[in-house]
């Protein structure tokens, strides 16, 4: 029974290993138009559990008219959620300024059993964070 149990929980490990690998990446979102309005969001989740956020706004007729935004800290996997944490005490600094503390994404991707053919871009749709832009935010993975 010890042997059974064993090799179920390391069969559950590997399996969220693999989930976590499939998740490590970056991820970039462009919308608007270069001309008039444009905002870039990268997010980079590395293989050690750290992120790094960068968001870019550049608005013709806007005052500052370029504006990026950066944030740094720790993300971790929940089942299909990515939970991210900023330690306020290393992860800010001047460029450093975005706090994804109490930040929630949900993973988004086609499951490896569907064999159809249907379509189902792999991305993080945040659904909880105190940044109020972040909210429903969605960024597929380049």
């Amino acid at each position: 029974m010890k042997v059974m149990t064993s090799i179920l929980l390391l069969m559950s490990s590997f399996t969220l290993v693999s989930q976590a690998d499939i998740l490590v990446g970056e991820y970039f979102l462009s919308t608007g138009d270069k001309e008039k309005h444009l905002i870039e969001y990268t997010l980079t989740l590395n293989q050690n559990g750290t992120f790094h956020f960068h968001s870019y706004r550049n608005h013709k007729r806007g005052i500052p008219r370029e504006e990026h935004k950066y944030g740094q800290g720790n993300w971790s996997l929940d089942g299909k959620i990515v939970c991210f944490s900023t330690d306020k005490k290393t992860d800010f600094d001047e460029k450093f300024t975005l706090d994804f503390s109490n930040s929630r994404a949900r993973f988004i991707a086609k499951p490896l059993r569907d064999k159809t053919n249907r379509l189902i871009e792999t991305k993080l749709q945040f659904f909880e964070s105190e940044i109020p832009w972040i909210k429903r935010l969605g960024i597929p993975k380049k």
